[in-house]
């Protein structure tokens, strides 16, 4: 008859010290078939974009025949999306962290802008680099439901606005969601376009640029008077 370990213990003699027993190591969680196709499929995003990627490579690179694949995704929209959608999460989720670690909406919006520079260092941005390259393929893999490009970025900008607002960093009338709009669209911008006056590789040349004319333009009244 087997005996717990508490009931060992409570049965060691009174003048023997016992000591706790230490738990056994959390061996780490194996990766699941699917996971590790998800896992394929951003590599060969990564490497090839959405309509170059094919179905074999990802089995080949998951080391998957292509039958166990399809046992898991039934076509290729469908695996890619799921891939996407993991990056997309990973992207927002790295990004919140980011911003959240510092003060100032000048300085939240260098930390955007340097986000989006980084697509081959930081793996959640390459939805955006999707997005803007292959817009047609990446809608016809993540479905209709997900929202423009620009759309969800303001979107994640309001509440930085909102914050901005509160302490009085910026004017009491701002509209939160066409400030929120016009950052998404600046912060791409100054990421995606290169420039002579602003080096967007430079966070101190980006810092200067957000705090002389992007802050700077939401502390004037909205109105205009």
């Amino acid at each position: 008859m087997s005996m717990s370990v508490g009931a060992f213990a409570n049965s060691a003699p009174a003048d023997q010290v016992t000591s706790p027993v230490a738990d056994p190591p959390v061996e780490p969680k194996a990766r699941t078939v699917r996971d590790r196709l998800i896992d394929a499929a951003e590599q060969c995003l990564t490497a090839k974009g959405i309509r170059a990627t094919t179905v074999s490579e990802v089995a080949e690179v998951a080391g998957v025949s292509r039958g166990w694949l399809y046992r898991h995704f039934p076509d290729k929209s469908e695996l890619l999306g799921a891939a996407i959608v993991r990056l997309n999460d990973a992207f927002w989720t790295e990004s919140r962290t980011r911003l959240d670690s510092v003060t100032g909406l000048d300085e939240q919006i260098a930390a955007g802008v340097a986000l989006a520079r980084k697509e081959s260092e930081t793996p959640g941005a390459l939805v955006l680099k999707l997005r803007q390259e292959e817009p047609e393929a990446f809608t016809a893999c993540v479905g209709l439901g997900v929202r423009g490009l620009i759309p969800e970025i303001a979107a994640f900008w309001e509440p930085y606005i909102q914050a901005a607002v509160d302490r009085g960093e910026i004017h009491a009338d701002t509209d939160r969601a066409e400030a929120a709009e016009w950052i998404a669209r600046i912060t791409m911008s100054l990421a995606t376009v290169p420039g002579e006056q602003c080096d967007v590789d430079d966070h101190e040349s980006v810092l200067r640029h957000a705090r002389r004319y992007i802050v700077a333009a939401f502390r004037s009244d909205p109105a205009g008077t």
